[in-house]
């Protein structure tokens, strides 16, 4: 149990009713063990004593006491189920706000299946294991050690005989279980890359359509299942065997018995009635000899999911927090750059010794070719990754000083592929700001000129987008994303070049929304228009991770170096240059 600390905690709060729960539990497992004495007696009373009136009022007891254990199997059931799901949706959702404090680094090095497989699978592993070990323990554990303390009071020759079969059956589970643990662990892992063909397929069934290749993803899932089938027939196998080998000796041992017991019933040396009871007894501790085997095997699995699941618990954010934070109730926008230096791996430097200030309410355009690190600089400046070397200020705070939710509370992020939730228009735009008033949420989505296409559809502002706005046109889908950034009304933004996905008509007002959004904003753009550079109050043009120039449009194209050369060549015009 001790692979399980991480969820039993989260049954603490329910201790005392937990207890309750087991109390109940005690009852019942000694209730079950009372019944075969009274069974005894019932016996002794038709064969033995032919007494009418003894065997009555037996029979009354037998009913009174089978509903006494009924009623406390039902309340113990009830509330340790209650507890123990409860124990397990606590830990759920504790593993969810673990991964979503992780660094993007992490993200990038895990696909998506495999986190959710972690989520699902090996957590739905771990939850059946909870609901059903700590019972099953202190269940069989009371039913066996009792069972055999009357046993043997009753005739201990006879209880010799089960004593021995539990000798092999405790090898076999230790076996079983070790095989068994290593077995879960391979079936997970298939199941999880599987689950990623999945999700892959699924997220990308635009392209997967357009190329027709229904046919390749079929075989790329099924290779996997394949796998993942194969893994699990090594589990079949055991367990295909320990079945039949556990009612194999459950039936010598109940053989044995009768034939031992009954020579002993024609000798006279015992009662038909303690027969009778041995029997039973022998039959209600069959089941824990063969429940031990099954909780060893079931905890041997669930500890290999839940050391899938530790794996993730036991990553560390990258990005550190400062044990006395900086608060920013207020700000100014202001931006710096200090000598920064990063690279995603060690080795290759996506920036290098970059350094620039933005003054508060100034626009930025950052322009280069493809890989230059445009992308990058607004991901530090967001704080998704810090910088290898050199400092990130803003409001002259160092960005590492500064409380996390705090400072990017000023800051909005526009990104050139629109990502929306699955949900309605309204919870999107509000995921600027969750407690906005109706004349806001239509004020922002007025600016961003998504009022009169929200309003035409059946629902409203309470359509549905589909799974990440699917049934939204691109345009669409962008306007619900700018109206987003206003609602959130920011002291900074970082576009991604915001208008790129707009028809010619939305472009121009959603262009003039934006100036009026920028206005008295820092604003930093990944350009990729000429439009964009023209309205800049600054072009820095990176190339190869470093700043290679930086000034206005009209000084840099007499310069004629590389922003003229891309100028001239007609890549801005063309858009053709895409973010990092």
């Amino acid at each position: 149990m001790r692979y399980f600390g991480e969820v039993i905690k989260y049954a603490r709060p329910y201790t005392k009713i937990l207890v309750f729960s087991f109390f109940c539990l005690v009852l019942t497992s000694i209730i079950s063990l009372i019944l075969p004495l009274i069974v005894k007696n019932m016996v002794n009373a038709v064969f033995i004593e032919k007494n009418g009136e003894v065997l009555n009022s037996l029979t009354v007891d037998l009913v009174i006491t089978i509903l006494f254990q009924v009623i406390f199997a039902v309340i113990h059931n009830y509330v340790f189920g209650y507890v123990a799901y409860r124990a397990v949706t606590d830990f759920r959702a504790e593993v969810f706000s673990h991964i979503q404090s992780l660094s993007i680094r992490f993200f990038q090095n895990r696909r998506v299946g495999e986190i959710l497989s972690r989520m699902s699978s090996d957590i739905s592993v771990i939850q059946s294991a909870m609901t059903s070990i700590p019972v099953a323990i202190l269940r069989q554990t009371i039913t066996l050690f009792g069972g055999l303390a009357i046993i043997l009071y009753l005739n201990w020759k006879l209880t010799g005989l089960i004593i021995l079969a539990l000798l092999p059956l405790m090898a076999f589970a230790r076996f079983f279980g070790k095989r068994l643990r290593g077995l879960s662990e391979n079936v997970q892992d298939k199941l999880a890359e599987s689950l990623t063909v999945l999700e892959e397929t699924v997220s990308s069934i635009f392209t997967v359509k357009s190329y027709c290749r229904e046919d390749y993803e079929n075989g790329r899932f099924k290779n996997q299942i394949e796998k993942a089938f194969h893994a699990s027939l090594g589990k079949v196998k055991i367990s295909s065997f320990f079945g039949p080998f556990i009612l194999f000796l459950t039936f010598l041992v109940s053989g044995l018995l009768i034939w031992y017991g009954g020579r002993q019933v024609m000798t006279g040396s015992t009662t038909p009635g303690e027969l009778a009871a041995f029997f039973l007894y022998g039959i209600i501790m069959a089941g824990p000899i063969g429940t031990v085997i099954r909780i060893y095997a079931q905890s041997q699995e669930a500890a290999g999911a839940m050391k899938r699941v530790n794996e993730i618990l036991n990553e560390k954010p990258d990005v550190k927090v400062s044990e006395n934070p900086v608060l920013l109730p207020d700000a100014r926008g202001e931006i710096e750059f200090e000598n920064v230096n990063f690279s995603y791996d060690s080795g290759k430097l996506i920036l290098n010794d970059i350094s620039f200030r933005v003054a508060p309410g100034e626009t930025i355009a950052l322009v280069g070719p493809s890989g230059a690190g445009k992308s990058t600089v607004t991901y530090l400046l967001q704080r998704f990754f810090d910088p290898d070397s050199g400092r990130i200020l803003f409001d002259g705070h160092n960005l590492e000083d500064l409380d996390l939710k705090s400072f990017l509370s000023h800051i909005a992020y526009v990104p050139q592929d629109p990502q929306l939730f699955s949900g309605t228009i309204r919870d999107n735009i509000l995921y600027g700001k969750l407690d906005a008033t109706e004349n806001e949420l239509i004020a922002a989505s007025k600016a961003a000129n998504a009022h009169d296409f929200i309003v035409k559809m059946e629902d409203g502002y309470d359509s549905l987008v589909g799974d990440k706005g699917i049934k939204l046109s691109g345009g669409e889908r962008q306007r619900v994303t700018i109206a987003r950034a206003m609602l959130k009304n920011p002291k900074a933004l970082i576009l991604d070049e915001a208008t790129s996905s707009l028809d010619s008509r939305s472009e121009n007002l959603i262009q003039t929304a934006l100036e009026t959004l920028m206005a008295d904003r820092t604003t930093l753009i990944i350009a990729h228009r000429l439009s964009t550079v023209h309205n800049a109050d600054k072009i820095i043009v990176l190339d190869k991770g470093r700043i290679v120039e930086m000034g206005s449009h009209s000084s840099l194209m007499k310069e004629e170096n590389l922003y003229y050369r891309l100028y001239t060549m007609g890549v801005l015009e063309e858009s053709s240059l895409s973010a990092d």
